[in-house]
């Protein structure tokens, strides 16, 4: 916020100079990003505030921050008298049929006003802030803005149809022209809140007024608006229709209900000050009722302890004081405690420890000493990060390159990784341009990392990535989940960097899940864009962990992707993959007698699984077998095009002597005829 020096001084009983405001305002956590002296010769500080300290956002507040710190008193701004509040400002009406959205809109009328140039004080004050006066009732509404931190707004009432204001939603399209010079008019949504006379929209609630209804040099009687609008619905208004305000950006942070009756009343006081006139009849308002006052306690003992220091009772009292929080001292068990009010404008403060932060920063930080030494316990890696670093650090080990890519993307290559009923999920943001969209899957962006590193003539590269995927589910609600990753450049030979692929998910499984992995053939369109695919999972005792997938990449989407050769790639699950890292392993004493290994070749139908070869083997329960490999498959012309030949490794081993290879041969026997009859199975060989 740009503050004006000389204005900040006008609420306080003795000015500060332009650096000791910077230095306070720093101090308590509203830090100086710039300063100047404008063409009138003011000077004025650039204020940085948090979003949670809207109330910051003007002149009073400052000073208000300024007073607690230094010892200064507040000169309030003149009260006016309040206008009686009855329904009805006779010549308008308010109905609000939004409340969730308006939680309260008044109005006042004001006859017989002259629209004319402001005076040099208030055109001073303005300019100082880089604001171009306007005439004298635009530029009062203004500086009620910039002193007391509440948007308001002036109709000219002769362009206001039907005696009536409506607070309700826009209908899908209506038509609306907003104030400014080059405007044009926008279609509204359905989701815009909008204030509208009895036949259309006078302006965009909390974000903009009409040119319809604006004061010109004509204008003899004026609708006065004071109001307080729901944060997200002006701020998602404002952001569909790119239209940023001072009012928007205010409402956006919060305006307190009870705050707007006060403002609104020392407008009405500025305006008939400046272009005279006569306030016609009360206040007409629609709304909900103002809420309560809030209270919250404070322990002093609680204080001492999170800040770390000796803070007498007294100060803590005169420092919620200062604040205006007016607070209430009582004894209790274990100390003192202060019972607070909060005001109104204070939206963030709503705990204990907020108004433990307050103590802090006004006692001063610099207040609190510094250690020469301090004593620490260093904490290991967390397991879930450490799993996530090893898992990185395994794939990148077997040659796959790390990529870090953008979550959004555009729809015409993300919409090929979506399961039926399935759809992308949208951001409400202009700045993403071209690609609106959280990526469903890292499969895309890693293509588009292949395709730019192809047409640079880096070929044969195999990349991952470690990141959030998010889509919106068929029953309607969003999914998000982290997911590793990969795609490999299949060039010439699509089938060995398939195998690639299976062997550094394998290799992932057993390191961090201490687990085998389990491959199946993936149901028909469980896995979009991929053929032939694999259903991925991680092997327990008697269960199994669903994973992920694995396969070649469909050649339309590999041509989508402006690629000229096979792709494999997959999509692996992060949770369930590191879920029970680290994995517990067993510790076995090395074999001390030499192992017989006996290899298999088994003709199969082509369809069949290995996990089906492995499965006939296991449950004949071969004596003395330590372990079964997968050797390798062979495909030929004299197996046929729907047969393939799988070679398996049985080692057997006994714990206390050398086996005979007559011990062996009834538990390779009992293996063949196991692999005839589960999976009718034709032996090619053995030894």
């Amino acid at each position: 916020m740009k503050a004006g020096v000389s204005w900040i001084n006008d609420y306080l009983d003795r000015p500060a100079t332009a650096e000791e405001q910077g230095e306070v305002l720093t101090a308590v956590g509203f830090p100086i990003d710039d300063e100047g002296v404008a063409e009138n010769g003011e000077a004025w500080l650039e204020v940085e505030t948090t979003s949670n300290r809207g109330d910051c956002l003007c002149h009073l507040s400052l000073a208000r921050e300024i007073a607690a710190v230094t010892g200064r008193s507040v000169n309030w701004p003149p009260a006016a008298a309040a206008p009686p509040r009855v329904e009805g400002a006779g010549a308008i009406e308010v109905v609000n049929q939004a409340p969730d959205r308006c939680p309260l809109y008044t109005g006042r009328v004001i006859e017989g006003v002259r629209v004319g140039p402001s005076p040099e004080w208030l055109r001073r004050r303005l300019e100082a802030i880089g604001q171009i006066p306007r005439n004298n009732l635009v530029d009062a509404t203004n500086f009620v803005l910039w002193e007391l931190g509440q948007p308001t707004h002036v109709f000219d009432l002769a362009k206001l149809r039907g005696g009536r204001i409506e607070v309700r939603m826009a209908r899908p399209d209506e038509p609306f022209l907003p104030l400014g010079e080059g405007a044009t008019p926008i279609a509204l949504s359905a989701d815009d809140l909008v204030i509208a006379d009895a036949e259309r929209p006078v302006a965009l609630a909390g974000v903009k007024g009409g040119a319809e209804s604006a004061v010109t040099n004509a204008t003899t009687a004026i609708l006065v608006e004071a109001a307080t609008f729901d944060p997200v619905s002006v701020r998602t208004t404002s952001r569909r229709h790119a239209i940023r305000s001072d009012s928007s950006h205010r409402f956006e942070r919060g305006v307190a209900a009870a705050e707007v009756a006060a403002a609104a009343d020392r407008l009405v006081a500025l305006i008939l000050e400046l272009a005279g006139g006569t306030l016609r009849g009360g206040v007409a308002a629609d709304g909900l009722p103002i809420p309560s006052p809030r209270t919250l306690s404070l322990r002093s003992s609680r204080v001492r302890e999170v800040i770390g220091i000796e803070i007498p009772d007294g100060r803590i009292e005169e420092i919620l004081a200062k604040l205006d929080l007016k607070p209430r001292r009582e004894s209790a068990t274990g100390g003192t405690v202060f019972r607070v009010s909060v005001p109104p404008r204070r939206l963030d403060l709503e705990r204990e420890i907020d108004l433990i932060e307050e103590v802090c920063r006004i006692h001063g930080l610099d207040a609190i000493p510094l250690r020469e030494r301090l004593e620490i316990r260093p904490a290991g890696t967390q397991p879930r990060v450490e799993a996530v670093r090893i898992a990185r650090d395994t794939i990148a080990s077997m040659g796959f390159l790390e990529s870090v890519t953008h979550s959004l993307i555009g729809p015409r290559l993300a919409s090929s990784f979506l399961a039926e009923g399935e759809s992308l999920l949208a951001v409400d943001d202009d700045r993403a341009g071209g690609t609106p969209f959280l990526r469903p899957s890292l499969l895309p962006s890693l293509l588009e990392v292949l395709a730019r590193n192809e047409g640079a003539g880096a070929r044969d590269l195999a990349f991952f990535e470690v990141a959030a995927t998010f889509r919106v589910l068929a029953d309607g609600t969003h999914r998000e989940r982290r997911e590793i990753g990969l795609a490999i450049d299949g060039g010439e030979d699509p089938q060995a960097a398939y195998r690639r692929l299976r062997g550094a998910i394998d290799r992932l499984v057993e390191r961090l899940a201490g687990a085998r992995l389990l491959v199946e053939p993936a149901e028909d369109g469980t896995v979009p864009g991929c053929f032939p695919a694999a259903s991925l999972a991680i092997a327990r005792e008697g269960a199994s962990r669903p994973l992920g997938t694995a396969g070649l990449l469909d050649a339309k989407i590999v041509a989508l992707a402006g690629l000229d050769r096979p792709v494999a790639v997959a999509e692996i699950a992060l949770e369930p993959l590191i879920a029970d890292y680290p994995p517990l392993r067993a510790i076995v004493e090395p074999p001390q007698f030499p192992g017989t290994e006996r290899d298999l070749s088994v003709v199969v139908e082509e369809k069949t699984p290995w996990s089906a070869i492995e499965s006939a083997v296991r449950e004949t329960t071969p004596a003395h077998l330590e372990s079964l490999d997968f050797v390798t498959t062979w495909r030929g012309k004299s197996l046929g095009n729907d047969r393939k030949s799988v070679t398996l490794r049985l080692r057997f081993r006994h714990p206390e002597r050398t086996l005979r290879s007559e011990e062996v041969e009834p538990s390779v026997a009992a293996v063949v005829a196991a692999l005839r009859e589960r999976v009718a199975g034709e032996i090619r060989g053995g030894g």
